[in-house]
């Protein structure tokens, strides 16, 4: 049996019945802390572009947009999609690399309401949408990341396992769908380099396509049946070494998803290790730009691959700077979404300690990932004085866990736009979703178009 049957046989077979209640508790936090960072990104220029594009193309009115109204099916995972991770907020996980939430939900949501199906159903297919793409992105990771953008690609699987599910496709018609949605899997991290805007379109496209492979799979369209592990397939052509062993071992008997973190900084997740010591150190010292010789962060290369930039020009870039988030969070003590704007860009203060930050690979840290997001801070002091921070995981893993409280406040503060007793209402609605017969129940409520 090839890795696609096996994973096709994997998302039919599961049931609701089969997750248990801290499965569903937890997925249910996923889906409100999903919905959090899409509206809060839904009027951002990037998203509005999108969404500018596709009422322009026209569609069907059959899912719901964050940015307003509806659309298409395919359009409504496109928008919902590309919304959904343009804020820096949304979810992660460690081994595999990938935010899923903002691939598998956007998706899973756009079909759920169109078909009119049950939050029970919709949870359901988070569920294997999570595990399909976790463990894809496990295979293939750490040396795929450094050219691709784990989410955008392996996320194109996990959209693709949700969408499947909702549609009850049979297993052959998954295998089906799982082999169109890897030749589409796509998305290159060259966009960091100038700070461009196709970040949106990796995860826009990435729940799109999932939806795609899935309706062409129910017109009887095939795919490749042996996309991941073939002779041309999505390994051999995407990463220096890979290990089938994650696409299989437990598959079934464990569930990926409660490895999942929640972003709590507004900025690369590679960036959260040292904010929190420094967000800690701000609460500790009242130091002042004069009290600090330097700094030197410690940590493991991919996150110097992707966060090594000493001079960002724009907030989006600032985002991915190690040195100015450092910075950043030990002169204002938080790093939430209100903190990235262009007076705090320009700081003068955060300017010049910014300078002092030096950023080099920790052979022990950089053995230890992605199982261990890890740094070591060490800040000396004008007055000879070292200050020195270790930390192995950044607040929001489940090791380092938030609360379903820390989300609600989250929540309620990412979606501001909307009227108090709706931002509660639809929080409410969010974490009891399993009782609703149908999604579509959810969108009846005004406050999700602004």
């Amino acid at each position: 049996m090839g890795l696609s049957e096996e994973l096709a046989r994997y998302i039919k077979q599961t049931s609701y019945e089969d997750l248990p209640e801290e499965v569903v508790a937890f997925t249910k936090l996923c889906i409100l802390d999903y919905f959090s960072s899409a509206f809060a990104g839904a009027n951002k220029a990037p998203v509005q572009m999108i969404a500018e594009m596709i009422r322009e193309m026209g569609g069907e009115e059959q899912a719901t947009l964050v940015t307003g109204g509806k659309n298409s099916v395919v359009n409504a995972a496109f928008v919902n999609g590309a919304a959904s991770h343009i804020v820096e907020l949304d979810d992660i996980h460690k081994a595999s690399i990938i935010h899923a939430a903002t691939v598998v939900i956007p998706a899973a949501f756009a079909v759920a309401e169109w078909k009119q199906l049950s939050g029970k159903d919709l949870i359901t297919a988070v569920v294997v949408g999570y595990e399909v793409c976790y463990r894809i992105g496990e295979a293939v990771s750490p040396s795929h990341y450094y050219y691709w953008h784990n989410t955008a690609t392996c996320g194109t699987f996990g959209s693709t396992a949700a969408a499947s599910k909702l549609l009850q496709l049979t297993e052959e018609q998954i295998t089906h769908a799982l082999g169109n949605a890897g030749s589409q899997a796509a998305g290159l991290w060259e966009f960091i380099e100038d700070g461009a805007n196709t970040k949106q379109l990796h995860t826009g496209k990435a729940a799109m396509n999932g939806v795609i492979s899935s309706l062409l799979a129910e017109k009887g369209f095939t795919g490749a049946q042996n996309i991941l592990e073939g002779e041309r397939g999505f390994f051999r052509a995407m990463t220096e070494d890979y290990d089938v062993a994650k696409i299989t071992d437990f598959l079934g008997t464990t569930f990926k998803i409660m490895e999942n973190s929640f972003k709590i900084h507004a900025s690369c997740r590679h960036t959260h290790h040292a904010m929190d010591m420094m967000m800690d150190l701000s609460k500790e010292r009242h130091l002042q730009g004069r009290d600090i010789d330097c700094i030197t962060v410690k940590t493991y290369q991919v996150a110097l691959n992707i966060t090594n930039n000493d001079n960002p020009s724009t907030i989006y870039a600032s985002k991915f700077s190690l040195q100015y988030c450092t910075a950043l969070a030990l002169f204002t003590g938080k790093g939430g979404l209100d903190c990235f704007h262009e007076h705090a860009l320009w700081d003068e203060e955060i300017r010049q300690v910014m300078k002092k930050v030096k950023v080099e690979v920790d052979p022990e840290m950089d053995k230890a990932y992605p199982e261990k997001w890890g740094a070591k801070v060490e800040v000396k002091l004008t007055n000879g004085e070292v200050i020195t921070k270790q930390a192995d995981f950044p607040k929001g893993d489940p090791e380092n866990p938030v609360t379903q409280n820390d989300l609600v406040e989250k929540f309620m503060e990412l979606v501001s736009d909307i009227p108090q007793s709706k931002r509660q209402s639809l929080a409410t609605n969010l974490l009891s979703i399993e009782k609703l017969e149908s999604v579509d129940e959810l969108f009846e409520v005004e406050a999700l178009n602004h």
